[in-house]
């Protein structure tokens, strides 16, 4: 690992949960393989939805899940011990998050304490989970499977309701976040302490501070590119960016252009 350059990206926009990526992505991740940069994905996905992914892709480096719960580390990746961390799978894990069944209690705390119905995916069964989310068996079985955030959705919700619970969840260290269709709520998540945690990491494997570009589309780059040095922003013509991001190199999110565009960025660091 010599490469003083880390890329971090928001992979869910452009990696579907039956993992098919985005024309050009998977000529991408192999040019950072070939040039030696790793590739950090972030996700609110789970530690099990992603771990399809990481073989399909060749994915060997760390990933950042659950909406910065924690940080996952494949094994033996930096030979140094890594802080506060514990074993998850396959995987060392830097946890940020309270772990399950935390998550989970709290969800059903909040929903008796604002008397809003909420129906945790956990509580379905497997059909009734398929149906609902709109997966097959198998991938709906893999969305609930958590280490740190609880899935759910609102039953007959205002959005008066929606942002009641919101702040309810907010006073006891709670983040509520819409994943598409669905909703997850995490204690105490942090992806800013997740790339703080994984970037002094690489500076003591390194020996030097890593140069962290960040790979987002709109929705996401609010979150993400703060965290970064220099940031790669993907862009829908219907989605312009925002005052907090408009400073950050555009790249469009179909172009089949875009991924030899970024890697020709990133390789040479004219981002």
């Amino acid at each position: 690992m010599r490469s003083t350059t880390v890329v971090l990206c928001a992979i869910d926009n452009l990696i579907s949960v039956t993992n098919q990526a985005l024309t050009g992505f998977p000529e991408f991740l192999e040019g950072l393989t070939e040039a030696n940069i790793p590739f950090v994905p972030l996700t609110g996905r789970s530690r099990q939805q992603l771990d399809a992914t990481l073989r399909k892709f060749a994915l060997a480096h760390p990933f950042i899940a659950e909406g910065g719960s924690g940080v996952y580390l494949p094994e033996d990746y930096f030979h140094l011990k890594a802080p506060r961390s514990t074993r998850m799978g396959r995987f060392t894990c830097i946890p940020e998050g309270s772990p399950q069944p935390a998550a989970s209690e709290m969800l059903d705390s909040l929903g008796e304490e604002t008397g809003i119905q909420v129906v945790a995916l956990r509580s379905l069964s497997p059909r009734e989970l398929a149906q609902n989310v709109g997966l097959r068996q198998r991938e709906a079985e893999l969305l609930r499977q958590r280490d740190f955030d609880e899935l759910f959705f609102f039953a007959g919700a205002t959005e008066a309701d929606v942002e009641r619970f919101r702040a309810a969840a907010a006073t006891k260290g709670a983040q509520i976040r819409e994943r598409g269709a669905l909703w997850s709520l995490a204690i105490r998540a942090n992806l800013n302490a997740c790339v703080r945690d994984l970037s002094q990491l690489y500076q003591r494997s390194l020996r030097a501070n890593p140069l962290r570009i960040g790979i987002a589309t709109a929705d996401e780059a609010e979150e993400i590119f703060p965290t970064c040095d220099r940031c790669l922003l993907l862009m829908t013509r219907d989605a312009g960016p925002s005052t907090e991001v408009a400073k950050c190199k555009t790249l469009p999110l179909y172009s089949a252009e875009t991924w030899s565009q970024a890697l020709e960025s990133i390789v040479t660091r004219q981002v």
